[in-house]
């Protein structure tokens, strides 16, 4: 037999249908961990270096083939047009492969705990043994509903009996098939063609090549896994759910083993593809989605999803969410801010509470606190954007940006109307409308003076309480309702905040 990662040949199953997840969205493609189920698999079949890959597809194959293809390029798609079994899929794979000699390992599309290194000590075990045909089996305290596996005195497998054909002797066997085999090259090519469709369901069984290999006087044996939950796969959205969920406890206790402090693991939820440094702490109801990376001694949480975003060493996130969003060294951002594509925080610099950013630059220590939207913008090193902000980055028709200098210091309540550029220490008033560029070191002021008119409280609001309160304040009498009627000169309407109309 040829060494594993010189003439090995795997086969992936994924042209069935899957209806009961009752989805447009092919079985394998479900979403399990921030990967597919077939992402999964194939992430470990590539861990053993297979000679070639083979993956059948049939059942919305203009979604799957794609996708297989996206994930390993040199992938070759063989087309089942008609599911009519295992068998026949595995013929028409072989058949695409061109596949003459050395293993070939069947595994199915639909089993996301499945390792890298189980596979390849099925595969090795097998190829040491020289048998015709291997199963991956498990060994489960309930095998209802499993087909067993049913071995001689010398511990070959003598058969693989499902539960409706199976005595009582053999339903009590625990050892169960995992529909995983790995087959010698030349004994399978013989094999396919010998195996039929007269059955219940008139499809070619794979399995039927264990009685064809004990005919031959063959052996057949069982490599049992230790870990049988590899091999369990999701038919339906409720075991996907539960294969989530054990998925992602060993993500999460695999983080802590390496370094992490994880404080509710109940409540954290970690893809595949995050990369998590030691000393990283992470808070109850916090998502770590994607390709996200978190450097050393940063904090993320409580409650923070973050999907592809890259998180530096001792930075801190609280209540926020972000996607595709750099979050520097130091920095700090949060409570209940929204980072969206393209925002940068650059060292020890500062999102605050309910601010909005976008395709933006916040240069290093430059702060916006509060209340604001920033989108389309450079902010520059230790500039400071005032409480309210928003910057007005689109005309209608297209984006534009706008640039705060270094060390500029703008006011609450602001609006820059991009393009415009804040020069370097520059700054602007409260409530200022910024349409035009602002020289470094200039303040920019766009309100007129203000204008206070003296009694209009007890003029306008006769018997009110905000009269009584102001005839206190001041000393006075409150007016009666006799002054209520008079005409008001100074030109202010009967405005609901008391403030002068414009």
């Amino acid at each position: 037999m040829a060494n594993a990662r010189h003439n090995l040949t795997v086969i992936v199953l994924a042209a069935g249908g899957g209806t009961r997840m009752k989805s447009k969205t092919m079985k394998v493609l479900h979403p399990v961990g921030g990967r597919s189920m077939i992402g999964h698999v194939l992430t470990a079949v590539r861990e053993i270096e297979p000679e070639r890959i083979v993956a059948v597809v049939g059942h919305q194959r203009e979604q799957v083939g794609p996708h297989i293809q996206e994930l390993v390029p040199d992938a070759v798609l063989a087309v089942q047009e008609t599911q009519d079994g295992t068998g026949h899929a595995v013929r028409v794979a072989v058949e695409a492969a061109g596949t003459t000699g050395g293993t070939v390992l069947v595994v199915t599309g639909d089993t996301p705990l499945l390792r890298g290194d189980s596979l390849r000590a099925f595969a090795e075990e097998h190829e040491a043994a020289q048998r015709a045909v291997s199963i991956l089996s498990g060994l489960v305290p309930d095998p209802f509903g499993y087909g067993r596996i049913v071995r001689n005195d010398e511990g070959d497998v003598e058969a693989i009996v499902e539960e409706k054909d199976a005595t009582a002797a053999q339903r009590e066997i625990r050892e169960i098939n995992s529909g995983i085999l790995a087959f010698d090259a030349e004994f399978l090519l013989e094999a396919l063609p010998k195996i039929d469709n007269d059955n219940a369901k008139g499809e070619y069984y794979l399995t039927d090549a264990v009685q064809l290999a004990r005919d031959a006087g063959l052996t057949v044996g069982a490599h049992p896994i230790d870990d049988v939950m590899q091999t369990e796969g999701a038919n339906d959205r409720a075991q996907l759910a539960e294969l989530g969920r054990e998925l992602n406890r060993r993500i999460v206790t695999q983080w802590m083993k390496d370094g992490v402090t994880v404080m509710d693991p109940a409540t954290t939820w970690i893809d595949a593809d995050v990369v998590l440094a030691p000393d990283v702490t992470i808070l109850p109801g916090t998502q770590l989605l994607g390709a996200t990376v978190v450097a050393e001694d940063a904090v993320i949480g409580p409650d923070c999803t973050l999907k592809d975003c890259e998180i530096g060493s001792g930075a801190r996130v609280v209540r926020a969410h972000a996607e595709l969003a750099v979050i520097g060294e130091g920095a700090n951002v949060g409570p209940f801010s929204y980072l969206r594509p393209g925002s940068e925080v650059r060292a020890r610099g500062k999102i605050g509470a309910f601010v909005e950013t976008k395709n933006s630059v916040i240069g290093e220590g430059a702060k916006v606190p509060h209340l604001s939207y920033v989108g389309d913008a450079e902010v520059g090193e230790g500039a400071n954007i005032g409480a309210g902000t928003i910057v007005a980055n689109y005309d209608g028709v297209k984006k534009h940006r706008t640039k705060v200098g270094r060390h500029a210091k703008t006011g609450a309540n602001n609006t820059f109307v991009a393009p415009v550029e804040i020069g370097d220490g520059a700054g602007t008033a409260g409530g200022t409308v910024v349409r035009r560029d602002v020289p470094p070191g200039a303040l920019a002021v766009s309100g007129g003076p203000q204008r206070n008119l003296e009694g209009w409280a007890e003029r306008k609001r006769p018997g009110t309480a905000q009269a009584e309160a102001a005839a206190a304040a001041t000393g006075q009498e409150p007016q009666g309702e006799r002054d209520a009627s008079h005409e008001d000169r100074s030109g202010v309407g009967q405005t609901g905040s008391g403030e002068e109309q414009s």
